[in-house]
């Protein structure tokens, strides 16, 4: 089984609640995306609507993985720079795959997605991404070909004494 994956999908109330439900289990489930169990629904719905905000802008873009149940499993958003020194890449954000299918490579058929995605798109020659440090995720995003370009000591606060690195990394898609 795979995900079947679609960028710019139609936003609709099912995709809006499938990402939603994603976003907040991700997050209680320990995901790095921007917030920290116990986290609801609610208190994620105003991040996503930011998102959907800039979409309609046209400055981010929607890569959504849909499971063979046709449920939101996998999604990551693309933000393209405004600084017209820097619009030759892009920032991948939000990118989370569900617990439920976690370990089964979906992580990684993301990253291809994104990819393939990014190389389509005009002018882009990267993809660059940040994430939290301490669980590993610069591991995997090496494997998946990206290389650490920063790390900022102690930028993310998760708890009152519990502060992580901010790790920069770049694919570069030439």
């Amino acid at each position: 089984m795979s995900l079947t994956f679609t960028l710019d999908p139609a936003v609709t109330p099912a995709l809006r609640d499938g990402l939603l439900d994603l976003w907040t289990d991700v997050s209680n489930a320990g995901g790095a995306v921007g917030f920290v169990p116990p986290v609801t629904r609610e208190a994620v719905r105003p991040a996503l609507v930011k998102h959907f905000a800039a979409m309609a802008e046209g400055q981010t873009r929607l890569l959504v993985g849909h499971d063979e149940a046709g449920e939101v499993a996998a999604t990551a958003f693309f933000t393209f720079n405004t600084h017209h020194l820097m619009t030759h890449w892009v920032w991948l954000y939000t990118v989370m795959v569900h617990p439920r299918h976690q370990g089964k490579g979906y992580g990684r058929d993301l990253l291809t997605a994104a990819e393939r995605a990014a190389r389509a798109f005009d002018g882009i020659d990267a993809i660059r991404l940040s994430c939290r440090g301490g669980l590993g995720l610069e591991r995997f995003y090496g494997s998946c070909g990206y290389k650490e370009v920063g790390r900022i000591p102690d930028a993310i606060r998760v708890a009152p004494g519990d502060d992580r690195d901010d790790v920069i990394m770049l694919l570069p898609l030439d």
